[in-house]
């Protein structure tokens, strides 16, 4: 069992971000930086179709789609004002709000809790105390550092049943592909294809602890989202034609991001899948049959009780400090 790591939020890393121009005037447009989580992947097909199709230009807007270097980067670097605009987990939101940050979702497109164990699809384990006396990988950075302990907790384990392995990130597929680890955290939509070639896999999801952690949407900060609500509705409502496009066509997806990263060598089956599996994660009982980026109060108020009977945020705190569904129609 390990010692809860509450800091991810903190480590910096410098990198690039990409911008959006939103236009001011038939003539002019204005710049907006925006930043996706990482290198690409499924959950990012939302951003690279509009940009293929010209909605993003339809709209008003110039757009410059490049990738991230993590979510909690991300996050860093929208809060310090280098960047308007991420792509990121939103769960995160809690513990950076916690030390400080003024970072506020405005949409949320992935609103189910997709943290997950993977384990051998064949295998036995099926519940928390299956992972009695197995070994899971993991990254010191990962949302999942927070929860572990009292995810393992919950399926009645006791410290040491179960060995927890850090690696660098660069090392976590490989130990889990090489059979050094029993199980690897991270989330259904990024993982589960990827691990078909290798090491096909199964997910125990985090919520079978009762835990809860809202997944992919845009954050800006607050002083962002009060100055410019206006370009960042617009955002929200490309996105939303966007995803409904690739809701109805996943194919779309997998083509747009092969067609503007046409240098990343990516996996056309591994994105689709990735795209099929983030599509399946968009909705919460409170949000079915709410627009696409709509946030439920209920959602984010269930994660972060979640959040504080685990000491990863104190009480006190008010849901609707987290996220706005201003911005979505």
């Amino acid at each position: 069992m390990i010692r809860k790591n509450h800091g991810y939020v903190r480590a910096a890393v410098s990198a690039l971000a990409l911008t959006i121009g939103f236009a001011t005037t038939a003539g002019a447009q204005e710049q907006l930086t925006v930043r996706l989580d990482f290198s690409p992947w499924g959950v990012h097909a939302g951003m690279h179709l509009a940009q293929q199709r010209g909605w993003f230009e339809e709209a008003g807007l110039n757009v410059e789609v490049q990738d991230g270097r993590g979510s909690g980067n991300t996050l860093q670097l929208v809060n310090a004002g280098q960047v308007d605009v991420g792509q990121v987990q939103l769960g995160l939101l809690a513990a950076a709000r916690e030390e400080g940050a003024k970072v506020t979702s405005f949409a949320g497109f992935q609103r189910k809790t997709d943290l997950c164990i993977l384990v051998d699809k064949d295998s036995e384990t099926t519940e928390i105390a299956d992972l009695k006396g197995k070994s899971l990988v993991v990254f010191a950075a990962s949302p999942w550092a927070s929860f572990v302990n009292d995810f393992i907790a919950a399926g009645g384990l006791e410290e040491g049943d179960v060995e927890i392995l850090f690696v660098d990130p660069a090392a976590l597929w490989g130990t889990y592909t090489a059979g050094r680890a029993d199980g690897l955290m991270s989330t259904i939509g990024s993982a589960i294809p990827v691990a078909e070639a290798s090491r096909p896999s199964k997910c125990l999801m985090l919520d079978l602890a009762e835990l809860y952690f809202p997944s992919y949407g845009l954050i800006a900060s607050e002083d962002v989202i009060a100055e410019r609500s206006d370009e960042l509705a617009k955002l929200v409502e490309v996105q939303q034609r966007a995803w409904a496009e690739i809701k109805e066509n996943p194919q779309a997806g997998v083509d747009a991001i092969l067609a503007m990263r046409q240098d990343a060598k990516l996996n056309p089956e591994v994105l689709r899948e990735q795209i099929q599996l983030t599509v399946d994660y968009f909705d919460t009982p409170a949000t079915e049959g709410k627009p696409i980026g709509w946030q439920s109060e209920e959602d984010w108020a269930q994660a972060l009780a979640g959040m504080e009977k685990i000491g990863l945020i104190a009480s006190g705190w008010t849901a609707t400090d987290y996220f706005t569904s201003d911005l979505v129609e």
